[in-house]
């Protein structure tokens, strides 16, 4: 049995902005220990895949980051989006390359910006994964779970059907659902049949192609136009000019939420998906006083701040629950109940013309 995998990495991170650029963003960046997060990636699968087999889907920006930060990756593995279109097209896209080369494999999809700390039992996860999508055309999911009300991501209700294999409960999805107030969260949680969507999935190669033909079947037209060019002197023109009739649809959305052999597998395995600034809290060391503190800092009377500098002192007194990051052309001071929406900052500085600053 051959596994492949693809790493979704064309991602501008721009929650974690003003350290993410769109010349340097999130996933190629030292944000936990002394690798970027693609290169943590890589290592993580290579305990259980042969790096020929690990595909990395990202856009024309970050094709030379990727060869300087894992340079022992094949180049044809790189697969290049010519714009982004959600996560099905950069499924599709992926799915008809890994088709050609490894036709019979079960295929893994995962982010490339995720911290995973016990990753011995995330690769065992994912090896029962790989079992359960060789039965009868599986679709399965990795849950997390939560503990806290998250709002911030989408949940996964599991049913009441479940088995044990290989020492871990596999369920049945009831459903997908999409990111709650904090009232719904806090249900989910108390419930315990909800899961953390943590967008890491894993089925066969013809299983996903035959979903996209049923359920996305204009999808499947263009990926099939696609596939005539393979092999030709037009491939690469072919696949830029029919990826950009691709329709921007989550693979949720066209597929996941739409099927009914879909399983979950609960996980602890210390996830965080590093979604925005106050993701540092619960992944970093803090200080006494509950601060993330990285660089030239001097601080009294601060509590619950994530500070970061860029070299010059940064001196604090008397304040709270900030993020203050500094950069060599910006600084950020930003609440922390505002960290998911810094992305406003971001449309501002388009507004303005100040695409320098992105």
């Amino acid at each position: 049995m051959t596994i492949t995998c693809v790493i979704m990495a064309g991602g501008k991170g721009e929650r974690f902005w003003p350290k993410s650029r769109t010349n340097l963003p999130k996933q190629f960046l030292n944000i936990s220990g002394n690798k970027s997060m693609i290169q943590q990636s890589i290592a993580r699968l290579e305990k259980l895949i042969d790096i020929s087999q690990i595909f990395i889907v990202t856009n024309e920006l970050y094709a030379e980051l990727i060869k300087a930060q894992i340079p022992h990756l094949p180049h044809e593995n790189i697969i290049i989006e010519p714009v982004g279109r959600n996560t099905a097209p950069c499924i599709g896209l992926a799915s008809i390359i890994i088709e050609e080369r490894y036709p019979d494999s079960t295929m893994v999809v995962i982010p490339s910006d995720h911290i995973i700390e016990n990753e011995d039992g995330f690769i065992k996860i994912l090896q029962t994964a790989v079992e359960v999508a060789q039965d009868n055309s599986n679709l399965v999911t990795l849950g997390i779970q939560p503990t806290y009300p998250e709002t911030g991501y989408g949940y996964i209700e599991s049913s009441n059907q479940s088995r044990i294999l290989n020492d871990l409960s596999v369920h049945k999805v009831n459903k997908f659902v999409e990111k709650p107030n904090l009232e719904t969260a806090q249900s989910y949680l108390d419930s315990g049949n909800f899961y953390w969507n943590s967008g890491i999935f894993v089925w066969k190669i013809n299983t996903i192609r035959s979903y996209i033909q049923e359920l996305m079947p204009e999808m499947h037209d263009i990926l099939e136009s696609m596939k005539t060019a393979f092999g030709t002197e037009d491939c690469e023109a072919v696949i830029r000019s029919e990826f950009l009739k691709m329709p921007d649809q989550s693979i949720d959305y066209g597929i996941m939420e739409k099927v009914s052999n879909i399983y979950v597998i609960p996980c602890v395995f210390g996830w965080d998906d590093v979604g925005s600034w106050t993701a540092l809290d619960r992944i970093s060391e803090l200080d006494e006083n509950g601060n993330v503190i990285k660089g030239n800092i001097l601080n009294l009377d601060t509590k619950h701040c994530i500070i970061e500098s860029n070299g010059k002192l940064i001196a604090t007194l008397g304040v709270e629950n900030l993020i203050i990051v500094d950069t060599e052309d910006v600084t950020l001071i930003c609440s922390k109940d505002k960290a998911q929406e810094i992305k406003l900052l971001l449309k501002e500085l388009r507004m303005q013309k100040l695409e320098q600053y992105l």
